[in-house]
């Protein structure tokens, strides 16, 4: 945090432009994120090799198929891990749960006080997985899967925004904060890549379609 902030303030005295304000407001650059997602290129490349098929059904599903949030240190599970992680001066209390801190959801650009404002988004839905591979996969990958830290599959963002996204893939719905649709859809597509799932036209389509903006 302290190179993070004297590269900050490099910053701001080679700027006279921005103020500290202006640029806490913008660019929330200092709190951890997600891992970063493959390239643009990366991404297009991986995209080639996906299998292109229409959706399965969801019939069968369940998100009960998908155990989370599993524990992954002491008392902290998965979706505290990465409220922990998405967040700016994350406080805990002795079961992990976040008592206080600041999140900025890279999705609508709206920053939050409170985690229970919060919902841990599945970058690829659990349901959007099921349809696209996942059905015939073993209840432990599917928990691999729903509570993967390694890949960009997890973040913390506005919670009704989570639920407006529900199952869609990018043909459907896209973050309404067009600054990180770039990056939405590399991890959207890295993601599908290492866990083999299958996308269909329309949705591969739009990936290029913003791919070809990155």
């Amino acid at each position: 945090m302290g190179k993070i902030y004297a590269r900050r303030l490099a910053v701001l005295a080679t700027s006279a432009t921005l103020t500290v304000t202006g640029l806490l407001a913008t660019a929330p650059a200092a709190q951890a994120a997600m891992p970063t997602p493959v390239s643009a290129a990366t991404a297009r490349t991986y995209l080639a090799a996906l299998t292109v098929k229409a959706e399965g059904s969801t019939t069968g599903y369940s998100r009960d198929l998908f155990p989370h949030w599993i524990t992954q240190s002491g008392t902290c599970n998965t979706r505290e891990t990465v409220l922990k992680r998405d967040g700016v001066n994350v406080v805990t209390d002795s079961n992990c749960a976040a008592i206080s801190g600041s999140w900025y959801s890279e999705y609508d650009g709206a920053t939050w006080t409170a985690a229970s404002d919060l919902d841990i988004d599945h970058m690829v839905p659990l349901a959007e997985a099921w349809r696209s591979g996942a059905n015939s996969w073993t209840t432990a990958q599917r928990q691999s899967f729903a509570n993967d830290l390694t890949r960009p599959q997890l973040i913390a963002v506005t919670d009704n925004v989570n639920q407006a996204k529900g199952d869609q893939d990018p043909a459907t719905w896209l973050p309404s904060r067009t600054a990180y649709r770039c990056t939405y859809v590399r991890a959207w597509v890295q993601v599908k890549y290492y866990w083999n799932l299958s996308v269909d036209s329309a949705e591969k389509s739009a990936l290029q379609s913003v791919l070809n903006g990155c």
